[in-house]
């Protein structure tokens, strides 16, 4: 279970535990009569052993199985099984990646806060025991982001201290001072990292293919002839009982059992149409264009056409639930409320708050930082036909409400844009 705590703000959430409960299982099959025998699988496995848990990248690490070999169907063959996890130490952060006591523009924020109505104003900031005076100017969207931590910011503290409470009682989270040297260990992004961005780019160069080439992809048993170019821009998918792993570039890749994906860049959607299905949940976590992301050159962002153009309105069920990860721009909240949500029929339901913590209960920036929050948000809308938003308005129609402003409080990942999982809090 993801849920460690569940209080009337919202939930303290537990990452690793979901991530694992999934069971990465690989099933191998041996000859019995030589114990020394290389298994016989769809990929070679060399490299994942325990001395070199790299081959996963940022993710997995292989653990010893405590299952003995079971004899299969096959009569002559014994099955072992792999298991992997996620590795625990990327969720190991037990120190704010920016503390209050060395930020030293956070007071000057509040007092900016504190006239946000004012596009100028004067600050008086204390250097070397006198006072200068200094004016600032804001723009619009800067004032925009202040009124609206503003209106939150009370939600934010009073929530997420309720749920640190309970997780410090719990036991869950543990204050510094009880584990002194670990709170002091700096913390280390792993070297190698998920190219899957890199892979969406590619994909989006290669040649077009034809609709029987588009068919979905099943990953057999034992199957040997699958390509690295099979994989880009098709549905793939899983339907065993346990995991297979796929290589990318030299990368290897678990999927989990029954799970399907579609690596692709967002222009190449039709073999997700193609499927004829729909789905009764959609999360979207868009590339939103900001300053940051153009500086790093990390990754490309999306244009509001184009995330407009996600076909939302042909995948989703009805009163399909939505969910869009939003950035703190205000501009962004706006758009995706104001615009893509009623160009596709979604009419908004709730907006929740992501707030990330220390493995001791602090946040991970200040809360009133001028920069980075501490948080970030989600907005939830369900698919609407006009008639049925009609309908859905009288009292005829019932349908359970989804409560506004919830906290999802947890320790984040710290591999790029990890988000907390949802399925929990989404079916209570």
């Amino acid at each position: 279970m993801s849920v460690v705590h569940e209080l009337s703000p919202g939930w303290l959430l537990d990452h690793l535990a979901f991530i694992n409960k999934i069971s990465y299982e690989l099933h191998q099959h041996r000859e019995p009569c030589c114990s020394k025998s290389r298994p016989t699988s769809s990929v070679h496995l060399d490299s994942l052993h325990m001395d070199s848990v790299s081959s996963f990248g940022a993710s997995a690490t292989f653990v010893p199985s405590t299952s003995k070999p079971e004899n299969d169907d096959r009569g002559n063959c014994e099955m072992f099984i792999q298991k992997y996890v996620f590795r625990s130490e990327l969720f190991d952060i037990s120190k704010p990646y920016i503390t209050s006591a060395n930020h030293k523009e956070c007071q000057e924020s509040k007092e900016k806060e504190d006239l946000v109505n004012d596009v100028k104003k004067e600050i008086f900031i204390s250097i070397n025991g006198k006072k200068r005076k200094r004016c600032v100017a804001f723009n619009q969207g800067e004032l925009d982001a202040m009124e609206y931590h503003r209106k939150i910011r009370g939600l934010i503290l009073d929530g997420s201290s309720q749920l640190i409470q309970e997780g410090l009682t719990s036991g869950f989270l543990h204050s510094c001072s009880e584990k002194p040297n670990k709170c002091s260990e700096p913390i280390t992004l792993p070297l190698d990292t998920c190219n899957l961005s890199e892979l969406c780019e590619m994909a989006k160069h290669l040649p077009s293919l034809n609709e029987t080439e588009l068919q979905t992809l099943q990953l057999m048993e034992d199957d040997t002839s699958v390509t690295e170019q099979d994989l880009f821009s098709r549905i793939v998918e899983n339907t065993s009982g346990f995991t297979k792993i796929i290589t990318l570039m030299g990368q290897k890749y678990l999927l989990p059992p029954k799970s399907s994906f579609l690596l692709s860049d967002i222009s190449c959607m039709h073999p997700l149409l193609n499927c004829k299905k729909t789905y009764d949940v959609i999360v979207i976590d868009p590339p939103w264009q900001n300053k940051s992301v153009k500086r790093s050159n990390r990754y490309s962002y999306l244009s509001p056409l184009q995330i407009k153009q996600i076909p939302v309105p042909k995948l989703a069920a009805p009163s399909c639930l939505v969910v869009t990860w939003v950035t703190n721009r205000q501009k962004h909240l706006r758009f995706v409320k104001e615009e893509l949500y009623p160009s596709w029929s979604v009419e908004v339901v709730a907006e929740w708050h992501w707030v990330k913590i220390t493995s001791s209960g602090e946040f991970v920036f200040p809360l009133d930082s001028p920069h980075k929050k501490p948080y970030e948000g989600l907005i939830l809308g369900r698919v609407r036909e006009k008639a049925a938003l009609l309908l859905s308005r009288n009292a005829d129609v019932k349908e359970l409400p989804i409560p506004d402003h919830k906290l999802i409080v947890s320790v984040p990942c710290t591999l790029h844009s990890h988000k907390p999982p949802l399925a929990e809090e989404l079916v209570r």
